[in-house]
């Protein structure tokens, strides 16, 4: 009689989970998870919805970066480069940095990275230095500030929070140096960064190619 009820008592349980179990070719939780859409947590499926979703953050970017640079200042005037100068490029990034052509070929590169303002900044500064009038200077230091510090411009270069905030505390008094750290930190970004990619482009390789058939035909 013990054993019978004991029994009795099992029975109930196992019939509450019969339903758990999906009869071949019926859907159940098995079934759907395995057709889940992308929006699912575990963003494991391979579904087209990803590509969309890669697309549209492409689109997003390109928008974004012609917002930012609608403004931007035109390239610098400089006849085009020599192949001799050209191919010197390839020796150092100060080489390439020191004449308005190379700056206008990697600048043209940095367009195609979105990255465009370090160029862009590291000039500025380039042009503060130049100037005595402490006037122009405080002028210059805000615009440059706006431009390319201030985390509200849409054209900030990155910067480490030391650098940032040594400039923030020189704003009310600026000097023609007040963004020597920062100038050098792009710098330093462009070259370990952009420019082994520069120097392995399409942009490069075609200009270089376009100046040795050139002076083939001289």
């Amino acid at each position: 009689m013990g054993s019978e009820w004991m029994e009795m008592r099992k029975r109930p349980v196992c019939a509450a989970q019969e339903p758990t179990a999906c009869a071949p070719g019926q859907p159940g939780v098995e079934n759907q998870g395995s057709n889940a859409c992308c929006f699912c947590w575990c963003c494991c499926c391979s579904c087209s919805c990803l590509t969309v979703r890669n697309q549209e953050e492409q689109r997003l970017r390109r928008t974004s970066y012609e917002a930012r640079t609608e403004d931007l200042p035109t390239c610098e005037e400089s006849p085009g480069p020599t192949l001799e100068e050209a191919s010197a490029w390839a020796q150092s990034f100060d080489k390439l940095m020191l004449t308005p052509a190379g700056r206008n070929a990697f600048r043209e590169f940095l367009r195609t990275e979105f990255s465009e303002e370090n160029m862009l900044f590291w000039m500025a500064c380039e042009e503060l230095k130049k100037e005595a009038n402490k006037a122009t200077i405080e002028e210059k230091a805000r615009i440059i500030y706006e431009d390319y510090i201030s985390i509200l411009s849409p054209k900030e270069v990155s910067l480490d929070s030391r650098v940032r905030e040594t400039i923030n505390r020189s704003m009310a008094e600026p000097s023609r140096n007040i963004f020597d750290d920062a100038q050098l930190q792009i710098y330093t970004l462009m070259h370990r960064d952009s420019y082994p990619r520069f120097l392995n482009s399409a942009l490069y390789k075609d200009l270089l190619r376009s100046l040795s058939e050139k002076a083939v035909e001289a």
